[in-house]
């Protein structure tokens, strides 16, 4: 019988392992210097992931949900205006809308790829809308194209929900390559632990090649302040600390090949799980590479008891998400019903998303994907 390390759903630990002596390096230097915030390894980080993504500005913030709120702060809306998005993600995403006045619309997702339908977007556009909000769900890009178009159309701004799906690259129909985050107007992004490139605490960024733009986004992080003691607007205090700076410094530099050890263990996934008429692979949008923050498969028979037998076997998974924001009851003042969102609905009842890390290895996949063989009778 094969044996290997338990199973993690996300295994930060050995990750960190890799990179421990660089890691403890600079956060000495941090303690030696005392530059706690806005220090140096703010500023490197800053600028190295501006860099990588091709960015004109990148502005560092506490974390994924404020990057969120504080873009939309920027855009000057007033309560009532409509911010198009997805009900099918988690809630931060319309929690910044709802909590700045605005008032969250949702449209349903495409069934393959869990991502924004442009057909139902542009049947929620009314002339209330102001912005269109994606989200980059599981690791692959919405279908950009076609919902900046709808914006250059209607005069709307697009900012990208980028929190996990950093790195990836979206294919232009003229051979662009642009990153995600860098498609709208603004792109927003979370450095949580779990997440590709992700701290160890919180911890965020907002992205744009707009740079007016940029220096307001900086400006109401910071305060609503450009000098220290003299506020132009109401902001916010939203910074990413120096020692999270130094550790998302070093893991940048190993991105891609996060990114690439991702991938495989996908592609091991989707040759061990084939043929299994219960399960979906997860689909890989033409527009778009997949950097797979999740390995999420839908599930037509039995999703809830193939998740207890997971865990029997020793195997973590989780439910990303079982409940729509539309049916939360958050959001019941809202007006949704059941039935408003059915492909959102649908996935909610059906996905399941496996172990997916940089340290996978060939037999704890083999595993996994033959305890859900056994699970099917495949």
């Amino acid at each position: 019988m094969t044996t290997f390390e338990p199973i993690q759903m996300v295994d930060l630990k050995t990750q960190y392992q890799a990179i421990q002596a660089e890691v403890e390096a600079g956060i000495r230097h941090v303690l030696e210097t005392n530059q706690y915030i806005n220090g140096g390894p703010v500023k490197s980080f800053t600028q190295n992931l501006a860099t990588y993504l091709d960015a004109r500005q990148v502005i560092p913030c506490g974390n994924g949900t404020d990057a969120l709120q504080v873009a939309l702060m920027a855009l000057d809306l007033k309560p009532g205006d409509e911010v198009i998005t997805a009900p099918f993600t988690f809630i931060a995403t319309a929690e910044v809308i709802s909590l700045l006045g605005l008032v969250p619309v949702f449209a349903d997702v495409d069934p393959l790829y869990f991502n924004l339908d442009p057909a139902d977007v542009a049947r929620k556009i009314t002339d209330r809308t102001r912005v269109i909000m994606p989200v980059h769900l599981y690791g692959q890009t919405a279908p950009m194209e076609p919902l900046m178009d709808l914006a250059t159309e209607h005069g709307l701004t697009v900012i990208e929900d980028n929190a996990q799906a950093i790195g990836a690259d979206y294919l232009f129909r003229d051979g662009r390559r642009v990153k995600a985050g860098m498609i709208g107007q603004i792109g927003c992004t979370s450095f949580y632990p779990s997440k590709n490139l992700g701290a160890y605490g919180d911890g965020g960024a907002i992205m744009t090649n707009d740079e007016p733009l940029g220096a307001k986004i900086n400006m109401i992080a910071n305060h609503g302040s450009k000098v220290r003691y003299y506020h132009d607007v109401i902001g916010v205090n939203s910074r990413l600390d120096s020692i999270q700076a130094v550790v998302l410094d070093v893991k940048l530099r190993f991105l891609d090949d996060y990114i690439a050890r991702r991938q495989a263990a996908a592609a091991a996934y989707d040759a061990g799980l084939s043929g299994i008429p219960q399960v979906i692979t997860p689909a890989r949008a033409p527009w778009s590479t997949h950097v797979f923050h999740q390995y999420t498969l839908r599930v037509t028979e039995r999703r809830d008891a193939l998740k207890d037998a997971l865990q029997e076997a020793g195997i973590p998974s989780m439910i990303y998400y079982p409940v729509p924001l539309h049916l939360q009851p958050a959001y019941a003042g809202y007006g949704y019903r059941k039935g408003d969102f059915p492909i959102s609905e649908q996935l909610a009842e059906e996905v399941i998303s496996l172990p997916m890390h940089t340290e996978l290895t060939v037999d704890q996949i083999d595993h996994i994907c033959s305890t859900i063989r056994q699970f099917y009778h495949a």
